[in-house]
């Protein structure tokens, strides 16, 4: 089965996914897998902040890759402005260590985040807006002894309500959750953030519902998460949130890429998601500028590019504030020619526009060459 898959693939390189990307990470930064931020570490990806010129970076993904897609990480606590801590007025509750009551937007740093959303905006991308805090809220589980649901509701009710009328706005509920005790429980706070942003008057645009294990693809596959709906029993525009790196242990921690994930996860994703007829993104999956990640990380997203009746698209990880020297970067180098000049990183070039043949060059002939690789059995 996977040779046809293979050949299938090194002949059809004009398919593509509806969207493709990457992450413009810096809100983020501070953030661990525990959820407890260090909102000193955070580093907007935008000049007028200090920080990178991440407006200047979509706008040349968009031109010069023909990416229409951005996933814009950010941490629940920069929002309200707090490290340790969120109130639930309504029960008179508070998970964390400090004082600072309530559970709204700060006006300071959401304009900062929304300045980033807007720049998004501003190249005809869809944008994602992603909490990215793994579950979690300083080390407590949402739901599950942290903050309850209805703390995160009303953190997504008042996110939607900003977005109501955007329609190029995709609202990703939470980046890799994981080690949830009980995922019956979990996904009644999934439930609870998806009717919250539907009652916020943000109707139809897309969600993303995250599983377990990190966003592992597996997650999905238990039926955890099918039961989430529209208010009105619909699945219409509910896409599952995946995750994919393929270093040794699938961590993203190093720069060399073992294997494409095409055969073990891949495929049998994509069945899973035909007999159910539902949709997925694969909102991170990356590697460093290797040989070896120039023939994984291309194989993977080429398998998905020829599957668009099931992969809604990809993100890449990670430009933004990331230094041309971090081991996943994606981040464009800047030129000396003139401003906002950037030139691509090879894996970008190659894998994450190469695959989809929107950029000018041999794109086919580095597929054919990529997917051979992987039928004589380099990588899969």
């Amino acid at each position: 089965m996977l040779f046809f898959q293979l050949f299938y693939l090194a002949t059809s390189v004009s398919a593509a996914t509806t969207f493709a990307g990457v992450n413009i990470a810096g809100f983020d930064f501070g953030v661990d897998t525990t959820g407890t931020a260090q909102l000193k570490g955070v580093d907007p990806p935008l000049k007028q902040f200090g920080g990178v010129d991440g407006a200047g970076q979509m706008q040349h993904f968009v031109k010069t890759d023909g990416f229409n897609l951005f996933r814009l990480p950010v941490s629940w606590q920069f929002l309200i402005n707090n490290n340790n801590t969120v109130s639930d007025e309504s029960s008179n509750r508070t998970c964390g260590c400090n004082s600072k009551p309530g559970n709204t937007l700060d006006a300071t740093n959401f304009q900062k985040y929304d300045a980033l959303v807007q720049e998004c905006l501003a190249t005809g991308a869809h944008c994602i807006i992603d909490i990215h805090n793994y579950a979690r809220f300083n080390g407590l589980i949402i739901g599950q002894g942290g903050p309850t649901n209805s703390q995160f509701a009303s953190l997504w009710s008042q996110i939607a309500t900003k977005y109501a009328n955007q329609s190029s706005i995709i609202f990703g509920i939470m980046n890799e959750p994981h080690s949830i005790p009980n995922l019956n429980t979990w996904r009644s706070t999934v439930q609870s953030a998806v009717t919250a942003i539907r009652f916020s008057g943000a109707t139809s645009q897309t969600i993303l519902l995250p599983g377990t294990g990190f966003s592992s693809a597996q997650s999905i596959m238990n039926g955890s998460l099918h039961s989430v709906t529209n208010p009105d029993g619909s699945t219409t525009n509910l896409v599952f949130d995946v995750h994919q790196y393929l270093d040794k242990g699938g961590a993203g921690q190093g720069s060399e890429c073992v294997s494409s994930h095409v055969e073990e996860t891949w495929i049998p994703l994509a069945a899973f998601l035909r007999e159910n007829k539902r949709m997925a993104i694969v909102s991170e999956t990356g590697g460093g500028d290797t040989e070896s990640c120039y023939i994984n990380l291309c194989a993977e997203l080429a398998f998905l590019n020829a599957n668009k009746d099931v992969f809604l698209g990809y993100a890449g990880w990670s430009a933004g504030s990331f230094s041309t020297e971090y081991s996943l970067a994606e981040t464009p180098v800047v030129n000396g020619d003139g401003e906002r000049s950037f030139s691509d990183r090879q894996i970008v070039k190659r894998c994450v526009a190469g695959t989809r043949g929107k950029r000018k060059g041999s794109v086919s002939r580095r597929n054919r060459r990529v997917l051979r690789e992987m039928m004589r059995g380099s990588s899969v």
